[in-house]
């Protein structure tokens, strides 16, 4: 089953942008990669710095909505995300918590009253690669790497915001572009473009962040809506935000039954 949790630029840099022939890192030397890392950095900060950089794990609770070619699927639903970085999460659905779908070292399994079984292949898929361009990964993993480049983009008008653009591209050819209000250097907006393995299409997936609040030094986003080929997909409305909980382990391991309290620490 496909589970979409509400994760660019104006223009989103594709494949076929300049960015994916750049193999080496950026030159202070050069006045497009100096601003663009300088613009990066300034979002860095403006997040909280360490705080957000070095941040273990994360539960959100709130409430999502699903989005089909742009209209509404049904109400908001209550749903329960944990995550401990790298590569584990955990979400709880329906106000029961009895529908859960975890993800663990890239493997999904989705667990409901019928029992466990793996994720849909499709919908593990796509989890695997917004989590491989989650902004987290792409800051930490990506920015300091070999072979990473960085590309200022210009200026651009985002829900509401001026925006400066910036592309980074690391050595895999992979490409996310990030839109950056000029005045809080917050994000507004990051997306990246792939091209579909079965139909061969380019698709274009987007998170855009609105109604930030400081958590623990952090500023979260407290309302992600995410996008694919300017489609809106779902909303994310978040409630509550806790960091550094030192989540268990087990909390990432498929239930083999149901209790009340889901919540393992």
């Amino acid at each position: 089953m496909c589970l979409t949790l509400a994760a660019g630029a104006q223009n989103p840099a594709s494949n076929d942008s300049p960015a994916q022939s750049a193999t080496a890192s950026p030159n202070a030397a050069d006045p497009n990669a100096a601003k663009a890392r300088q613009l990066i950095d300034q979002m860095i900060q403006a997040l909280g710095g360490d705080a957000y950089m070095h941040f273990t794990d994360v539960e959100q609770d709130g409430r999502t909505n699903g989005f089909y070619h742009g209209n509404p699927t049904g109400g908001t639903a209550p749903f329960w995300r944990f995550y401990k970085f790298p590569d584990r999460e955990r979400v709880e659905l329906t106000k029961q918590r009895d529908w859960i779908v975890i993800h663990n070292g890239g493997r999904g399994t989705e667990t409901t009253y019928q029992g466990t079984k793996p994720e849909d292949d499709e919908a593990n898929r796509e989890y695997n690669l917004r989590d491989a361009y989650s902004m987290e990964k792409v800051l930490r993993n990506w920015l300091n790497a070999p072979g990473t480049a960085l590309f200022y983009e210009g200026t651009g008008f985002m829900d509401n915001h001026q925006v400066e653009n910036v592309t980074v591209a690391n050595a895999n050819d992979q490409q996310e572009t990030f839109s950056i209000d000029e005045f809080n250097h917050l994000p507004v907006r990051k997306s990246f473009t792939v091209r579909d393995p079965k139909y061969k299409d380019k698709d274009t997936y987007a998170d855009v962040y609105s109604e930030y609040r400081v958590v623990q030094g952090i500023q979260t986003a407290f309302v992600v809506t995410r996008m694919k080929n300017d489609e809106m997909i779902s909303q994310r409305f978040l409630t509550k935000v806790i960091y550094n909980q030192n989540l268990s382990d087990s909390l990432f391991v498929p239930p083999t039954s149901f209790s009340k309290n889901s919540k393992k620490k």
